[in-house]
């Protein structure tokens, strides 16, 4: 580390031209091919799948997104309007990517005539009972996720040449909320200046604020364009640019803090800034590489799953993570040569020329504070664990699934759409499930006709609609209507009785491969999936997490402390996201509704928290390791290693705080969970269980902390984390 650093001093202007030549190299490629982003997921071998499989094979037209157009008028019947909406129904049925539209009329159903279901007019079921509300559905020829926006926004510019102040029209439907999803969150750049002024805070410096800021953002722009090229590689989340945003603010200013900060501290000793930064760059900056490091595996960690979506979730993340680390270690280098002893404010400036150097001397509150805690060690861990079981306690009612279009913002059209429906056709509208079945012989289209008599009047099952068949007469499809919405845990209890209970008791003699899909079938096989794979998922980065403090700290006990502690701080977080996101506390302030946490978030969240966990664990119990070798005392060194590292942990958690919440408002309803998520995940990891917990265990434990057998001493590899200067 020290020839990286003296070579990052001594020839800053190549560093930095590279660092420029490559930002401007990769962002002009990824602006000329443009991105690639694709929601699309697989879930082999689950039944909603081989559902998607038949719909496919047997209406190949139909087998895309079923989205809704629907109608509401001021005035009158809505059947006053037919003639106009038939008229522009013919239109839409015309565009690219359209396989079908069934109107809402019976004196009309469009379809292409080799997808025609049976001729059958819905008509009869598309038109509310008081007539003001009716719906036609557009069949894409595609999964939403495979729709390009024009294609999808033509279909909507063609539909709203019909609105009027007698005629109402909306749309519902995946593919129209690919159209209204948030790229971002409005409110990012409050949270840059929230950064900016905790930064100068802390430094008492303009120029010293601007090296983490900068440094971040440029290495962040860099992320980004790479994220872009990998997208035509991998199969990469809409939402992961805005989660790489998320993380690589977070985590890229807080590297830049720590190093920042040791060079301010040896410039104060009266060392040159070539000696400053390298010390920095030997001292902080190998804890960076580590916890960086420890980031990505946790990240990479979700690759054990299996799942395609979470790979490109993934790898788009640990890629930002990791440009952000090795910027920090080389191009802020080569800054902090260019700024010299401006990164001392004024005063600090002026006390270094009039007083001359001296030793770092530690004190005001964190000083105070660390002696206290190491006074009162027991009290003050059961002082710690009541405020974070408070925040855990929600975490029990967790429910996993997928928020519907009912939590959209009040002013989208999906939502007025959703809530059009839901008034004029009930709540479980808005999720039909789709049972498809193979037909081979008449015994299984008897089976299937049985299985559409048989779910009439079941309890959850709003209505029923005839079975229809494909041209071939080999696929069977029944819509069901549910009583409950498609986020209602009940709806998700009905499709499990319908596939262990209805199904086999119409199938009994015929055996008929029959299967319930549809997309609200999919998430609840995808929130099973990855239940099914957390605890595995858990075991490996925890397994991991403590190796990698074994190897680091040359101990036992503190790596198993270091795991309770992450899992203390991931219970909190998602107990803090159930009660704001399931239970509604403050959930109208941020512009999201109540529903179901995302199936997929306790996976992604976990590996970024036991990352960003391990961060804080890795800053803090390093400066005590290396006070532990240069004292051989266990008090002195926790009391050492927690001053000197107190303010700069709070103000690196401050940051990522502000940098957290900024994106829980205004943005995604998803992207919010994990601002907030990450937010307290953070507030209660730094200021409760590192600043309290973390000491407190280690004086009860005493030298007991750094104890280690001599035949795994010498099987573990020995890496020094930071060097003892």
């Amino acid at each position: 580390m020290k020839s990286l650093a003296r070579f990052c001093v001594r020839h800053r202007w190549y560093v930095l031209f590279a660092w420029l030549a490559l930002f401007i190299v990769i962002n002009v490629i990824s602006q000329s091919v443009g991105s690639a982003y694709s929601n699309a997921f697989s879930l082999p071998g689950t039944n909603s799948t081989h559902a998607e499989a038949l719909l496919t094979k047997g209406f190949t037209g139909q087998s895309g997104d079923a989205d809704q157009i629907v109608f509401q008028t001021t005035g009158g019947s809505v059947s006053s309007q037919a003639a106009t909406i038939q008229a522009m129904l013919q239109k839409v049925e015309k565009l690219p990517e359209v396989g079908a539209v069934t109107s809402p009329f019976c004196t009309g159903t469009f379809a292409k005539s080799e997808t025609l279901p049976n001729g059958v007019c819905l008509g009869s079921v598309q038109v509310s009972k008081d007539g003001t509300i009716a719906y036609a559905v557009v069949h894409f020829s595609k999964t939403a996720n495979h729709l390009t926006n024009p294609q999808i926004k033509a279909v909507m510019t063609k539909a709203s040449t019909i609105r009027s102040a007698s005629l109402n029209v909306q749309f519902g439907g995946n593919a129209f909320g690919q159209l209204n999803s948030t790229k971002g969150s409005p409110y990012e750049a409050f949270g840059l200046i929230a950064t900016a002024i905790v930064l100068v805070l802390a430094f008492g410096s303009f120029f010293a604020m601007l090296l983490p800021l900068g440094v971040a953002l440029f290495a962040l722009g860099i992320a980004l364009a790479g994220g872009i090229l990998l997208s035509h590689v991998l199969a990469i989340a809409q939402f992961a640019p805005i989660l790489g945003s998320l993380i690589g603010l977070g985590v890229g200013i807080d590297y830049a803090l720590f190093i920042v900060t040791r060079s301010r501290q040896e410039l104060k000793r009266g060392a040159s800034i070539e000696d400053a930064v390298t010390t920095a760059l030997n001292t902080s900056g190998r804890a960076v590489l580590f916890a960086g490091s420890t980031v990505c595996i946790a990240l990479l960690g979700m690759l054990v799953l299996g799942l395609s979506f979470l790979n490109g979730v993934a790898i788009s993340a640990s890629l930002t993570v990791l440009i952000t680390m090795l910027a920090s270690v080389s191009l802020l280098p080569s800054l902090l040569a260019f700024q010299k002893g401006r990164v001392l404010s004024r005063k600090e400036r002026r006390s270094l020329d009039q007083n001359g150097p001296g030793p770092v001397v530690v004190s005001g509150p964190w000083q105070r504070w660390s002696q206290y805690v190491s006074r009162h060690p027991r009290v003050l861990t059961v002082a710690a664990l009541a405020i974070i079981i408070t925040f855990v306690v929600p975490f029990f009612s967790l429910h996993l699934g997928s928020s519907d279009q009912g939590s959209d913002p009040a002013n989208a059209t999906t939502r007025q759409a959703y809530d059009l429906l839901a008034k004029g056709f009930g709540p479980g509208f808005n999720g039909p499930l789709t049972i498809v079945g193979a037909i081979s012989n008449s015994n299984d289209k008897t089976a299937m006709q049985n299985l559409d008599a048989s779910l009439k009047g079941k309890p959850g099952v709003a209505a029923v609609q005839p079975l229809i068949t494909n041209p071939s007469g080999s696929v069977g499809i029944i819509n069901v209507i549910p009583t409950t919405s498609p986020q209602d845990a009940k709806t998700a209890a009905l499709i499990s009785t319908i596939r262990t209970k209805y199904i086999p008791a119409a199938t009994t003699t015929s055996h008929t491969a029959i299967y319930v899909g549809g997309i609200t079938a999919i998430f609840v096989d995808f929130a099973a999936v990855l239940t099914s794979k957390l605890p595995l998922f858990v075991g490996v980065i925890v397994l991991l997490g403590c190796l990698l403090l074994m190897v680091a700290f040359r101990s036992v006990l503190v790596p198993m402390v270091a795991a309770v502690m992450n899992l203390l701080a991931v219970g909190a977080s998602f107990g803090l996201v159930v009660a704001v996101f399931q239970w509604g506390w403050g959930s109208a302030l941020l512009g999201a509704g109540t529903g179901p946490v995302e199936s997929f978030l306790p996976i992604i969240m976990i590996a970024i928290l036991f990352g960003l966990s391990m961060d804080y664990q890795v800053f803090l119990v390093s400066r005590m390791h290396e006070e532990w070798l240069n004292t051989n005392d266990n008090e002195e060194a926790i009391i050492r290693g927690q001053a000197n590292t107190g303010r700069v942990i709070s103000a690196a958690a401050l940051v990522m705080i502000c940098v957290f919440m900024s994106f829980a408002i205004g943005g995604q309803r998803v992207i919010a969970e994990f601002g907030i998520g990450l937010g307290g995940a953070v507030l209660i990891d730094a200021f409760v269980i590192r600043t309290v917990l973390v000491p407190a265990l280690m004086h009860f434990i005493g030298k007991a902390n750094w104890w280690m057998p001599h035949w795994l001493d010498r099987l573990v590899l020995h890496v020094a984390v930071e060097a003892t200067e």
